[in-house]
């Protein structure tokens, strides 16, 4: 047996102890192991860990800090099995059992899958790498090895090739460690983060710069304009079959391609196409004759350039001949909707991963802001973001799926999915289903509207009445807004491995009420959010969910007021409001600026919202290409003093920045200015320049919207009485019941925690 630094090798089995927590587990059936990259595992260089070995006539044994591996080398005939290999957790987790044996059925808290295609609510997802039983297993044995660069091959048949997780309740270690082992998730461009259009529309020229405008006449700010399938040729002969594959523009609707897309580029959007590259090149493209030529295709016989991504030489003209030159028009990115499982032409890589990693790859290398939209296409796929998660169906039970859906797939380490915002087709028309969809999208990792081609599912604002149109304007001016947390968000997510979309139970691993909130999520470092998808109660006119507060202060994102921790409460809201939750001491730059800043520049106006109850330091990060700078702002809580400092040594800040700030105790709002190397003093609450949080007014307003008799509410306003807590919740029971008694109970619960947010 060999056991040197991190391997212990007998003739067709390895392990590698790469933390005190992963191991790696190999079986040859030559006896060859594999130390090169594969599909899914990148990087297998962790820092150094020691680890004891023991080794006896029958077994060996590798012990580390958090794991105990037990083999039984004389019982491995034909590779792992349940008979011949082990491991247990070394802590007392109690209420489950810690070891598992080769080949046990997992139970972690799931990951992701490819797609939602056709989804009308929950479906069924994979494995994830954390689970609260304690560990958890990847099996890579069936991802393709790099030979040699960009080049893969397949495995030795009978090959086993899997890595225990044994991170017991510390998922953000277990996740910091996966994007080690499969690579970081990459930096996303400034412009993703904004909002992005998109609808399977035949639109011409005309009509999407006339839509255009349109978002900029009711000030809606919009990113990203991305153009479905229609850009291309989709009226073809019958010989040629089917027509989604296409590279060729139709200038029935886009006479001149290059001015729409300058156009767009004026109006301070990038553009991305759709393809679905299927099909290849057939005889009807522009492009034809040189990808004919270079691949020495028959063009008398119209013969095709099959699309086969494992061959070098299709590869090439795909790239060079087909998207390049489209690239030089203006085209910024793509959107690859494979949709056709495999589809090689020869035994060879999986097209759908492989489409990924090329277009990709060739992005990287031809622009400093690489980005593609595509399906996902298993272990690794974060590192082609950003994932796009198909066709759901238009119901509350689809969008009701989508918070859970999303925030677990950072169990997979996959932390950019971008929905079909409102859903993409069939379904039924409701201006407060496509509301909640987009507050939803506000608060998700990429905010893209989009719809199928049904003239009844449109998606601009002012195509529906008030008050759904105001409030569908102002969630899309808030995701603008968002877009300088958003960007430091994303740093953090490529830099430190912490994904912008979080489960709850990261934030507490240890309490129950974590994995009760599955729609529940962090928002990046400061922020949490438990959107609504559900209808709103006729008696109320207010929408409500569960939320969990854990320990410590979270005031309203918007207005301001606190709620107490290690609690879980109904909250509501109406319809232009979102239940948005920030941390005490939270620091949250927003783009100000008037008008709108284009995605490409940087803000001339930052408003920091900073919320009190503790100290805490936020680094906002900004980078123009191969520049960086940093903004910090600190809150000392217990001197009540905020400072901002500024870090731009290749001045990329624009000079005229000002700094804005909003601070909050839960008790009112104090708004000032602050100029960079500066400190201010925090006024006491009773300060003339405070607004005031009037909870009861609040309450008035809750009573005034209520569905019920004028009596009923009467009685109900005497209830309020914000110096005596038990009286007003004996009050409120003697009078209300169900939804009438959540809406008005929580706005007593956050009256008693208002008297203690100031300490």
């Amino acid at each position: 047996m060999v056991n040197s630094n991190k391997l212990i090798q007998g003739s067709k089995f390895r392990f590698t102890v790469l933390t005190p927590y992963l191991i790696r587990l190999e079986y040859s059936p030559s006896g060859e192991f594999v130390d090169c990259p594969t599909q899914a595992v990148v990087n297998r260089v962790f820092p150094k860990c020691d680890y004891d070995y023991i080794e006896t006539a029958d077994r060996i044994e590798i012990i580390t800090e958090a794991l105990r591996l037990f083999c039984f080398p004389q019982r491995i005939q034909n590779g792992f099995t349940a008979d011949n290999l082990f491991i247990d957790l070394r802590a007392d987790l109690s209420d489950y059992n810690g070891r598992w044996h080769f080949g046990d059925q997992l139970n972690t808290l799931k990951g992701t899958i490819a797609t939602l295609d056709q989804a009308d609510g929950a479906l069924p997802l994979d494995e994830g790498i954390v689970s609260r039983n304690g560990f958890s297993v990847l099996d890579d044995s069936s991802s393709w090895v790099e030979s040699e660069p960009q080049r893969f091959q397949p495995r030795e048949a009978g090959y086993q090739d899997l890595y225990f997780f044994g991170y017991l309740h510390n998922y953000r270690l277990a996740l910091v460690d996966y994007y080690h082992l499969t690579g970081p998730a990459p930096l996303l461009p400034r412009f993703a983060l904004g909002n992005w259009w998109s609808r399977f529309w035949a639109y011409s020229a005309q009509e999407l710069l006339e839509l255009m405008d349109q978002f900029d006449d009711y000030q809606i700010p919009l990113s990203v304009c991305l153009i479905d399938m229609d850009w291309h040729l989709r009226e073809v002969d019958s010989r040629f079959g089917s027509s989604w594959t296409g590279y060729t523009w139709n200038r029935d609707l886009i006479p001149d391609p290059r001015r729409l897309l300058t156009q767009l580029h004026k109006r301070g959007l990038k553009v991305g196409l759709n393809v679905h590259p299927a099909d290849g090149v057939r005889a009807f493209e522009e492009v034809y004759p040189q990808v004919a030529k270079q691949l020495q295709l028959n063009q008398e016989l119209e013969q095709p350039a099959l699309f086969d991504l494992n061959d070098p030489q299709f590869v090439d003209a795909y790239f060079n001949l087909i998207h390049k030159p489209l690239e030089k028009m203006g085209v910024d990115f793509w959107w690859l909707d494979w949709q056709q499982g495999d589809g090689n032409i020869t035994s060879g890589l999986e097209s759908n991963w492989n489409l990924n990693y090329l277009h990709y790859l060739y992005a990287q290398k031809n622009s400093q802001s690489a980005l593609i939209l595509s399906r996902y296409a298993g272990l690794g796929s974060h590192r082609f973001p950003v994932g796009f998660s198909g066709d759901t169906i238009i119901t509350w039970e689809s969008l009701a799926f989508q918070p859970y859906f999303t925030a677990t797939a950072a169990n997979i380490g996959f932390g950019w999915w971008s929905h079909d915002i409102g859903g993409h087709m069939q379904g039924y028309h409701d201006p407060e289903l496509l509301l909640r969809w987009l507050q939803f999208g506000v608060f998700s990792p990429i905010n893209r509207m989009h719809s199928s081609d049904n003239p009844f599912t449109q998606k601009y604002p002012w195509a529906f009445r008030q008050p759904f149109q105001s409030a569908m304007k102002e969630a899309l001016v808030l995701r603008h807004q968002l877009i300088p947390y958003l960007y430091t968000m994303n740093v953090s997510h490529h830099e430190f491995g912490l994904p912008l979309v979080l489960p709850m139970y990261y934030s507490d691993p240890d309490s129950d009420f974590a994995y009760s909130v599955p729609n529940q999520y962090t928002f990046g470092s400061e922020m949490m959010v438990a959107p609504l998808t559900s209808k709103q109660n006729q008696e109320t006119q207010l929408g409500q969910t569960e939320v969990w507060f854990p320990d410590g202060v979270w005031f309203d994102f918007f207005k301001g007021y606190g709620y107490s921790g290690g609690n879980k409460i109904r909250v509501l809201r109406g319809l232009s409001e979102i239940p948005v939750f920030a941390k005490a001491g939270a620091i949250i730059p927003l783009d100000h600026s008037e008008p709108f800043t284009k995605t490409s520049e940087l803000p001339e106006i930052i408003t920091w919202k900073i919320f009190g109850g503790a100290s805490n330091t936020f680094v906002l990060v900004e980078d123009d290409h191969n520049s960086r700078a940093k903004t910090q702002v600190t809150l000392d809580w217990k001197s009540r003093t905020i400072k901002l400092q500024v870090e731009d040594p290749n001045h990329i800040i624009p000079a005229q920045r000002q700094h804005n700030f909003s601070f909050t105790d839960g008790k009112g709002w104090y708004k000032f200015q602050l100029l960079a190397g500066h400190t201010k003093n925090l006024p006491a609450n009773q300060n003339k320049e405070f607004e005031v949080i009037d909870l009861y007014r609040e309450w008035f307003n809750r009573l005034q919207n209520f569905q019920i008799g004028y009596e009923a509410k009467r009685e109900l306003l005497t209830v309020w009485d914000k110096n005596n807590f038990t009286a007003s919740i004996v009050a409120l029971r003697n009078l209300a019941q169900g939804e009438v008694y959540d809406a008005l109970f929580e706005l007593i619960y956050i009256n008693q925690n208002t008297k203690g947010n100031n300490g």
